[in-house]
């Protein structure tokens, strides 16, 4: 019977034959599986700890270590590992810290040539023919496989393509949608795979949100900013746009995509097991006209081409134009946040469409744009969308019919890999509605809460090093007042700034979905659309719930955070 829940549970991802585990071999020396329990009854239905460990026991004795990934929790206490076990935790659904990656594929390539799993010990140049690592999340699936396939790229030589081919091919049953299936995941491969050809080179710097810039935005659309904190455990919400930071420039707000889409995506159709079509690698991903690498050595791997290796071509600048002046000259605009910032003000007090009656109006052409640049401490950051249809104030609830995000990096959406470590200082990401990320790992977002969207960003520390420059520093020196551009920011020296940030917003944001809410009276300034759901509850709970969720929520503080040599992140910190 529990083999029978655990084959459920599984679903689309397959099992090993042998085991009868949740598991699949990426490669001869790469190990997949769902996060195990230790209890009941989670047991019952999820990979039995106890039976992982003597699967894996039996088949490389001491040979094994395991790589995880849950910022929710890992589920089991180190000890019933032979504390092999390196902690990476990341929130689900989501690509990790850029500043992570480094750590984690150090980590893993320092046990696989054998190295000593708290850092000490020699390696060599070859990989020890006996060691594997066993990476886990959750599902084993979309954190585990941009991991995975991010190793296979960075330290053995695997085309992006051929990585999440392979990936999808030994994790996921045939017909069953793609492994690494979530648009920013795949973006995060992208990062890696051009990190890689690069030289690996990154640097970590705190970036400023400029402006939103929006095309068919429909009514009653919430812009949020988020970021991480936390070494990357949680989610937090810089800033939410209010109604005065909205500039309609074009009004007449789209009206299509309404309840029948939402009747369809809360019935699960479509199902979004595989990566949207507008999405990074989706082909590959998706196992579209690939074929076997064969065996499962990292020698299938093919030589990359020179073709390959091309940097990709500077994205076209996207931007609304407020004036007539502005819309006869954007084709020839050549700097992006330079342009951005001389948008006229004076006709901000003007709006070309209604929508005086939304707390949340749309139009054709919308600009959000904050009373001050939105600070995140670091590179990564997340622009979320939820589309809320309200009843009337005597009910006090909200319809949440559609449910968007996107994740982006400023160090590679400036080409600091192909610069030398060097991004621009600004630049403007773009993205269409159907490339975002939807609901809990999949490609549904409900009805449709608008068609484009162009951020407006730069580094928070650009002008400081702009000023530096000036004063006496060559551009061409290797020394300086520039860090070095192979070693991540040390983002603490930011401290004081990054907290008054983090204290101005709503808390740690929660995992969003369709459905109906509760307005909250606390963001009434907001939109009496916003829930409690979305802003009033934590996403972690410091107390352990009394239901058999229990094992799924996080205990923050008992979750590690190892560096390449097994040290915690935090340890120093006080």
């Amino acid at each position: 019977m529990a083999s029978f829940l655990r084959q459920l549970v599984a679903g689309p991802r397959k099992g090993h034959s042998e085991a009868g585990l949740d598991l699949c071999y990426v490669t001869d020396h790469i190990i997949a599986t769902s996060g195990p329990s230790h209890t009941y009854p989670k047991r019952a239905y999820r990979n039995p700890l106890d039976q992982l460990v003597a699967f894996l026991d039996s088949k490389h004795g001491e040979d094994w270590a395991i790589w995880e990934f849950r910022a929710e929790g890992t589920g089991y206490p180190d000890h019933l590992v032979y504390d092999r076990i390196r902690h990476y935790p990341f929130p689900d659904h989501h690509p990790p810290p850029f500043a992570l990656m480094p750590l984690i594929l150090a980590s893993m390539r320092n046990w696989l040539h054998g190295g000593a799993l708290d850092g000490g010990g020699t390696t060599s140049a070859e990989r020890h023919p006996a060691r594997v690592v066993v990476v886990h999340c959750k599902a084993g699936k979309g954190r585990s496989g941009t991991a995975s396939v991010s190793y296979m790229i960075a330290e053995e030589g695997w085309r992006a393509e051929d990585a999440l081919a392979r990936f999808t091919e030994r994790r996921m049953r045939p017909m069953f949608g793609a492994g690494v299936s979530i648009p920013s995941q795949l973006r995060w491969v992208s990062y890696v795979d051009r990190w890689t050809q690069n030289g690996k080179k990154y640097r970590d710097r705190p970036i400023e949100i400029v402006e939103i810039h929006a095309w068919g935005l429909r009514n009653g659309v919430k812009v949020d900013v988020e970021g991480f904190l936390d070494d990357g455990k949680k989610i937090h919400s810089f800033h939410t746009f209010k109604k005065s930071e909205r500039r309609i420039v074009q009004g007449d707000a789209p009206t299509d995509g309404g309840i029948t889409d939402l009747v369809w995506e809360m019935a699960g159709y479509p199902s979004g097991t595989k990566a949207p079509e507008q999405a990074e690698y989706a082909d590959a991903t998706n196992n579209k006209d690939t074929s076997d690498n064969g065996g499962g050595d990292s020698s299938a791997a093919k030589e990359q081409e020179p073709s390959d290796l091309k940097p990709p071509a500077k994205a076209k600048t996207e931007l609304i134009p407020e004036t007539p002046k502005q819309k006869a000259s954007a084709a020839s605009r050549s700097s992006t946040f330079s342009t951005s910032s001389k948008l006229s003000r004076s006709s901000s007090k003007k709006s070309a469409g209604g929508g005086s009656g939304e707390a949340e109006p749309g139009g054709m052409a919308v600009i959000f744009r904050p009373a001050k640049p939105i600070r995140i401490p670091n590179s990564d950051v997340n622009i979320a969308v939820e589309r809320r249809n309200r009843t009337h104030k005597s009910i006090g609830l909200t319809m949440v019919s559609s449910v968007a995000h996107v994740w982006f990096n400023a160090f590679f959406e400036g080409r600091g890999p192909e610069q030398d470590g060097e991004p621009d200082s600004s630049g403007v990401f773009t993205i269409e509605w159907d490339a975002m990320d939807g609901i809990k790992g999949t490609s549904r977002k409900g009805s449709r809460g608008l068609d484009k969207m162009s951020v407006v960003w730069r580094f928070a520390d650009a002008d400081a090093e702009a000023g530096a420059e000036a004063g006496g520093s060559s551009s061409s020196s290797s020394g300086g007042n520039k860090a070095d551009p192979k070693v991540k920011l040390d983002t603490t020296t930011a401290a004081p700034g990054i907290q008054a940030v983090a204290v101005a917003g709503p808390d740690v944001v929660m995992e969003k979905d369709l459905g109906l809410r509760v307005q909250s009276p606390a963001s009434a300034d907001i939109s009496r659309a916003s829930s409690v759901l979305s802003a009033d509850l934590p996403r972690y709970h410091k107390k352990e719930p009394t239901d058999s969720a229990s094992e799924d929520v996080a205990v923050l503080e008992s979750v590690k955070t190892s560096d390449p040599s097994g040290e915690e992140l935090n340890a120093t910190k006080s």
